[in-house]
């Protein structure tokens, strides 16, 4: 399962309500402003919206129904029309800080990073201490990959603010995203810790997710429990569950949560997969046959199709296994496994040249595999 399963921590929104001043502006306008913010707040769109418009045909161009209408669309996800009236709004008032704003969440939303990033820092020129845009631009210097300046900013917030959720969170998956799982984990449990009270589920399953990376599943085990404790069916703590298990090597344990996933999903073609590689391992080729058939019935899936060769191979049906994996190397000619596994039919039907002109023929792909090159030696001292 890829890292998709980690979802982001939502920023709250922070720049709502963006009425005018009592006597700075005319009485109706102000409260024409009010109302629509109070139907942004009650979700009723379209209400909101008629007030803004209305603000428009009292004064065209009117900063505070540019935004307003921009902040509507950027409720409904139009995240376009929303741009169109943050934009329209800086054209004539170019220093509002709630249409930047605005118009950088837009770009973030449609993953347009460096438009984010470079309205963002022209919001913080106006100020620099702002937190919450502070974490906005870190987390986008994060989704392009820039790591130094993301960390840079994520640390100049608990400067500000010691151990800021947001900040901590941030960090977590930017050190996550470059595969330090252990700098990861310390941000984490720093929040978790912060956090004793209330404990948002993602954040252990987070901290589950990196005992998994480090193969420090018993650890694991115990964060995605305690996700589970507060969300029965949370899929990503009874995946990491499932998974810590069969890291741990207690197959039967992991198949109780791979179907507890079927349950709810019971179409999911990689969950069948690793159900049927769990009863695979406990030697229960018969319930691994129907998992494996039942994700091959949904759509082609090649470790499916490797599990069904490899249960083939151990039921000693070596010419079976052979051809399937003969197949499957066709399909992807430089998966190594593959030539591997299908070698060691060929051992099994003693046919050890064979074995190894098959071991020898990956090298047309440019594979190097010590696995292979080890295989290869063993044979050729044997032959």
């Amino acid at each position: 399962m890829s890292d998709e399963m980690f979802k982001e921590f939502e920023i709250p929104e922070a720049m709502t309500d963006y009425v005018p001043e009592e006597g700075k502006v005319p009485a109706e306008i102000s409260e024409l402003s009010k109302q629509g913010y109070q139907y942004i707040k009650e979700n009723r769109i379209e209400e909101a919206k008629e007030a803004f418009n209305k603000i428009l045909t009292i004064e065209e161009n009117n900063n505070y129904a540019l935004v307003g209408l921009g902040d509507a669309e950027r409720k409904k996800n139009n995240f376009r029309a929303a741009q169109e009236f943050y934009s329209k709004c800086l054209e004539y008032h170019p220093n509002n800080n709630y249409a930047l704003f605005g118009l950088a969440d837009c770009y973030k939303a449609m993953n347009q990073f460096h438009k984010a990033i470079g309205i963002w820092e022209q919001y913080l020129t106006h100020d620099d201490r702002n937190i919450t845009v502070l974490t906005r631009v870190a987390d986008a210097y994060r989704k392009i990959r820039d790591f130094k300046k993301s960390k840079e900013i994520y640390l100049s917030v608990l400067d500000m603010e010691e151990d800021n959720s947001y900040a901590l969170i941030g960090l977590g998956h930017l050190h996550y995203d470059f595969k330090e799982y252990r700098d990861a984990l310390y941000y984490w449990t720093k929040m978790l810790e912060k956090n004793t009270d209330f404990v948002d589920i993602r954040v252990l399953t987070s901290i589950g997710n990196c005992h998994r990376k480090l193969k420090t599943f018993e650890k694991g085990v115990t964060y995605f429990e305690r996700a589970l404790q507060k969300e029965p069916n949370n899929f990503y703590a009874l995946f990491g569950m499932a998974d810590c298990y069969r890291g741990m090597n207690q197959q039967f344990r992991s198949i109780e949560y791979w179907n507890k996933i079927l349950e709810m999903d019971p179409n999911n073609k990689v969950i069948l997969t690793r159900a049927g590689d769990a009863y695979r391992n406990t030697g229960d080729y018969k319930m691994a046959s129907e998992y494996y058939n039942k994700a091959m019935d949904i759509e082609f899936d090649v470790y499916a199709a490797l599990g069904l060769a490899l249960i083939c191979k151990g039921e000693g049906r070596f010419e079976e296994a052979a051809e399937r994996l003969q197949g499957l190397i066709k399909g992807d000619p430089r998966n190594f496994r593959f030539y591997i596994d299908l070698a060691d039919c060929y051992v099994k039907l003693n046919q050890k040249q064979k074995a190894i002109e098959t071991l020898k023929g990956v090298s047309r792909y440019g594979v190097r595999s010590p696995a292979i090159a080890d295989m290869i030696n063993r044979l050729e001292k044997n032959a």
